[in-house]
């Protein structure tokens, strides 16, 4: 689903592609050590504000964060699609 974000981009958080590409692989290494090392625990009291969804538990954040790369990735395909025609 669609959402416009309510928080503006900051411009300054905008790299070029390589050290962009790094802090992704780096935050999906930490999300992966996280998982790795929760995963023998019930996590489903911890819960955090997500700005669309309200709050979340550990689980359901889990979740969002795979679908909204999910929804960028669809996003970028779109991108290279219109512009190949």
């Amino acid at each position: 689903m669609r959402r416009k974000s309510p928080i503006p981009l900051d411009a300054t958080l905008v790299a070029d592609r390589e050290p962009m590409l790094a802090r992704l692989a780096e935050g999906r290494a930490v999300t992966l050590a996280l998982l790795e090392e929760t995963k023998e625990r019930d996590l489903r009291a911890w819960r955090w504000k997500h700005p669309f969804f309200g709050p979340l538990s550990y689980y359901e954040w889990m979740r969002t964060l795979g679908y909204h790369d999910l929804r960028h990735a669809k996003q970028i395909r779109e991108i290279v699609d219109s512009l190949q025609k």
